[in-house]
């Protein structure tokens, strides 16, 4: 059964909606005849149709939405480039795990120095002494470029690769609307958003723990916790960053809502994160760096102080939920009055 068809199945019943398309084209000649009461005479001529529904619908069975968003989180995993693309990210932990454990294997620190003296990038030097390091390492490593280009892959083909394929039409013949179709598409990439830094996440706690030692950690700030108040700390990182991915994932939706192209959608989408990646290291442009999504991205580092430092966080999480008001609601605009033609 395709795609289209399981979720024409799953409208049947008290909720569905005739979009107003005939299933045969009437003659014009009356059904019933010589019972004295004039028959309806098909014309042909679809109801008109507003946001994807009939005029006085029936309202559809609220679960229906959620039928909806597990049906485009399954459909978004189980494709083979979605599986390449997660796979990336948790080899990239193994392989900054494999490196430093072969650069430190003789006693030697990071980069050919001896006693392990602190230099590199953050986070690095301290792999060694607790596996736990290699977590925070490996979504400082991946967060820059790799998983904001792999969250604008997932968003940019979103729409436009529905549009592409021929199958976004009937998408919107089962009931959910233009509205909820757009709402489950952006809750299955904020669900993806969450679920690539995972992957991240937990393959660097794995490799961290059969590679190094594990035990209390010493954060930024000196003060030691344990191993336990560390992993929270770890699964509260994990989370920043992927609420810091939700910024261009709504700018990725907003974009394969204009085109019917996936490629050109995706493409577009990874071009604007390495723009905006180069406009915020430019230091004659600071008066638009507080603005740009990926300014505050390494700012979870702060929830490895104690106390925690808010400041920047809070700023990181205000600038994320703007992008969402802005894109999300041009993004809804543009894909309710969008002619669907494919």
């Amino acid at each position: 059964m395709s795609r289209a068809e399981e979720l024409g199945a799953r409208a049947e019943g008290p909720g569905a909606v005739d979009l107003g398309v005939p299933d045969t084209v009437g003659t014009g000649t009356p059904d019933t005849v010589g019972t004295g009461t004039p028959a309806t005479v098909d014309t042909g001529v679809p109801a008109t149709v507003t946001d994807g529904k009939a005029p006085n619908a029936p309202r559809p069975n609220p679960l229906w939405a959620l039928a909806l968003f597990r049906s485009e989180l399954t459909t978004t995993l189980r494709r083979w480039r979605t599986l390449a693309l997660l796979g990336v990210l948790a080899l990239i932990p193994i392989l900054i795990g494999v490196a430093v454990k072969i650069e430190t294997s003789d006693g030697g620190g990071l980069g050919g120095s001896r006693g392990g003296d602190g230099q590199g990038p953050a986070f690095f030097s301290q792999i060694t002494n607790n596996g736990i390091f290699l977590v925070f390492a490996s979504l400082a490593a991946t967060l820059p470029v790799f998983l904001p280009m792999v969250i604008g892959v997932i968003t940019g083909d979103a729409i436009a690769g529905e549009a592409g394929a021929g199958t976004l039409r009937y998408l919107l013949v089962a009931p959910a609307g233009r509205t909820r179709l757009l709402l489950a598409k952006f809750t299955t990439s904020m669900a993806f958003c969450l679920i690539a830094t995972l992957i991240v996440a937990l393959s660097g706690l794995v490799t961290g723990a059969l590679l190094f030692p594990l035990g209390d950690v010493t954060l930024i700030s000196g003060i030691t916790v344990s191993f336990e108040e560390a992993l929270l700390r770890a699964l509260g990182v994990a989370t920043l960053v992927a609420l810091s991915l939700v910024g261009i994932a709504t700018v990725g939706l907003f974009i394969s809502t204009l085109t019917n192209s996936g490629i050109a959608a995706m493409a577009t989408t990874v071009g604007l994160v390495v723009t905006v990646q180069i406009l915020d290291s430019i230091p004659q442009l600071h008066a638009i760096h507080p603005y740009l999504f990926p300014h505050y991205w390494l700012s979870f580092a702060d929830l490895l102080r104690e106390p925690v430092y808010w400041d920047e966080l809070v700023k990181n999480l205000g600038l994320q939920g703007l992008y969402v008001a802005v894109f999300g609601s041009a993004a809804w605009a543009r894909f309710t009055a969008k002619d669907i033609t494919a």
